[in-house]
């Protein structure tokens, strides 16, 4: 795990955030639910603990947060404004999911597996030298 500090935005910047915390892993998602919500083949997501690491620093109230029906912990936040996901607790990990496209710097560490990858579209870019696994590692 690394120390982190980051900040990150919408795409309309009306929703900033910061968190400070450990950055546990990145995975590129495959999962249905993952690219119907981001559109594309995957979903690019940090993990960084504790749950206590996300910080509002503007525009929390212009935050939706839409919990997928008939699932036990699926949901995503998003900006009421442009629709941009932003970063979404989880506490079964005491943790926050990070979009990793809404960080304003690099991520602090790369992406470690492709996950779900019996489930991505065959479309879907190939897994270059990342592991991959049928569903979580």
């Amino acid at each position: 795990m690394k120390e982190v500090k980051l900040t990150g935005s919408c795409l309309c910047n009306k929703v900033q955030y910061s968190i400070s915390g450990q950055a546990v892993r990145f995975y590129h998602c495959h999962c249905k639910r993952c690219r119907k919500v981001t559109g594309t083949g995957h979903a690019s997501n940090l993990l960084v603990t504790p749950l206590v690491s996300l910080q509002w620093t503007q525009g929390k109230s212009e935050t939706i947060n839409f919990k997928l029906p008939d699932t036990e912990r699926f949901y995503t936040c998003f900006c009421r404004h442009c629709g941009s996901q932003l970063p979404r607790t989880v506490p079964e990990l005491d943790g926050i999911l990070i979009p990793a496209g809404t960080l304003d710097q690099e991520p602090p560490i790369q992406p470690s597996a492709r996950i779900y990858w019996g489930s991505r579209a065959k479309w879907s870019c190939e897994s270059g030298d990342l592991p991959t696994y049928e569903t979580m590692p």
